[in-house]
């Protein structure tokens, strides 16, 4: 079986490095707020061309304080993409704010920026972006927009880690940015984990204090905060996973490049990109009509895919609100889309097979 993500392989190739720091972490007893959380969100920072970034536990969290942290709430409007993954909206709705729904343009799956102004009203107060399967948005245009109606631009990064847009990363592309670090992201952790990076001081040194139960000092609680740490063990993890995250995107972009060479089939709709800096595939998403078929067909092969995502979110139980609208783009992206395994460690032998199988669905 050629599995979609083997994360035990991926995660060996650092065993010696990370062990050594796992050792040090158990031999000094320290596990939350110390040396490497301070070492790894000062690379990461660096990493990201930021002033600042906080570890905290997740990244949903990690969304969920920068709204908090603007102090959006009671019926505010942020305007995100439909067919983004369920958490960038949760964390919207988990602030008493109003998501606001923006079709995605079919060929990159990003947000359409030419569909945003008109979603705009005098309640707006932000753009969430979502650099969705590992492509960089359309920022220019974003940004301008932004700046027109005088409204943050919040990324949500979580799959996006390392791209690039005009010389400049994700994370460091408009107000304030959110990462996963959950264990199969391009920099994946052991468990949960996230970060927020920024050139805001202010809003940095507000979300430090809102992950930490809404203190500074040790029992001096300035906000209603949250617990949202990222512990020892995943920024030791992530400290030396960093250093190899360019390179493995590199194999990620040379995997994505023979997929879209060599795959040659009809019915198969490939994905689209500008260059090998705007996209750094988190997941190789190809179109396919009668997707169920298609991905049984593959597993027949010993191929494992997943899908992402099944379903849209306004179409979850848990938003009954939004049931009625209808998008008809990001319905069709929801019902066509599967994923083809993509990982820094899959070999040639099994990406050509993959291609080969591929080739001969005809369904």
């Amino acid at each position: 079986m050629i599995k979609f993500l083997d994360l035990a392989k991926i995660n060996n190739r650092f065993r010696a490095e990370i062990e050594t720091k796992t050792s040090d972490i158990l031999d000094n007893g320290w596990y939350l707020q110390g040396k490497y959380n301070e070492e790894f969100c000062k690379n990461y920072s660096n990493y990201c061309g930021t002033k600042y970034a906080l570890g905290v536990a997740n990244g949903l969290d990690a969304l969920r304080l920068i709204i908090n942290a603007y102090g959006f709430s009671n019926g505010d409007e942020i305007i995100v993409p439909a067919n983004t993954y369920i958490a960038s909206i949760l964390a919207i709705s988990d602030n008493g704010c109003t998501p606001v729904l923006v079709e995605p343009d079919i060929n990159t799956y990003c947000i359409n920026p030419d569909l945003i102004e008109q979603k705009i009203t005098p309640k707006t107060k932000a753009i969430m972006v979502v650099h969705l399967y590992g492509q960089v948005c359309d920022m220019d245009k974003i940004n301008t927009i932004a700046k027109k109606y005088n409204l943050k631009v919040i990324e949500d990064s979580a799959q996006a880690h390392g791209v690039y847009y005009k010389g400049k990363r994700a994370g460091n592309l408009g107000d304030a940015s959110a990462f996963s670090f959950y264990p199969g992201k391009n920099l994946g952790c052991f468990g949960d984990g996230g970060a927020i990076t920024t050139n805001d001081k202010e809003l940095y040194e507000k979300v430090k204090a809102l992950a930490n139960y809404g203190s500074h000092k040790k029992y001096c609680n300035i906000y209603k905060g949250l617990n949202s740490r990222l512990d020892e063990l995943q920024a030791a993890v992530l400290d030396v996973k960093l250093k190899y995250l360019d390179s493995d995107n590199a194999k990620r972009v040379e995997i994505a490049k023979y997929y879209i060479d060599n795959i040659n089939n009809k019915l198969i709709t490939l994905p689209k990109y500008t260059d090998n800096k705007s996209h750094v595939w988190h997941v190789f998403v190809v179109r396919v009509k009668n997707r169920d078929k298609f991905q049984e067909y593959l597993k027949e092969n010993d191929i494992e895919t997943i899908i992402h995502y099944p379903t849209p979110p306004h179409k979850q139980e848990a938003y009954k609100e939004l049931n009625h609208l209808s998008l008809p783009i990001t319905e069709q992206i929801h019902n066509e889309v599967i994923s083809l395994p993509i990982s820094p460690i899959i070999n040639n032998n099994e990406v050509d097979f993959v291609v080969k199988v591929v080739n001969s669905w005809k369904y």
